[in-house]
């Protein structure tokens, strides 16, 4: 399918009629779903385009609320360990809604990281938050690793 984001080319192959992606950040082939899609080629843009350390990316980053086990999409670390950006991503048939946003809100709960990323590989939402004023503002682009660096 094609996404609004550059084109890469990734390892995939079929398996007892299962389509299988390789994962470069797990190491593992998973389960190609078309969210799985969504999240492999945004975080290649995430690191071809925006000079993210493939490093300091965490996908499918666990986390506990309510006392409830859920999984964040992907996590971006700074150089010294601490969380700088939480990622959800959606299937392209998926509408980026506001019950999107409360779900990465909720996550950010346990994370409490400045930047939220909203994507279902066609439409892409980057927001800073203002914690002072418990809002959001939303960015016109992805800012680069080094400016999300720069900006905290």
């Amino acid at each position: 399918m094609q996404l609004n984001l550059p084109s890469y080319a990734f390892r995939t192959f079929q398996k007892e009629g299962k389509s299988l992606i390789f994962d470069a950040l797990r190491h593992r082939w998973v389960k190609l779903t078309s969210e799985e899609w969504v999240r492999q080629n945004f975080v290649r843009y995430l690191v071809e385009e925006k000079h993210f350390p493939a490093s300091l990316i965490s996908v499918e980053r666990s986390l506990r609320f309510n006392r409830q086990d859920f999984r964040a999409d992907a996590v971006v670390f700074s150089t010294a360990g601490r969380p700088l950006l939480v990622i959800e991503c959606k299937a392209p048939e998926v509408a980026v809604s506001q019950k999107v946003f409360d779900q990465i809100v909720r996550y950010n709960v346990e994370f409490q990281v400045d930047f939220l990323i909203v994507t279902n590989g066609l439409s892409h939402y980057c927001c800073k938050l203002d914690k002072q004023n418990q809002s959001y503002d939303f960015l016109r682009e992805i800012p680069d690793y080094w400016e999300i660096n720069e900006i905290i």
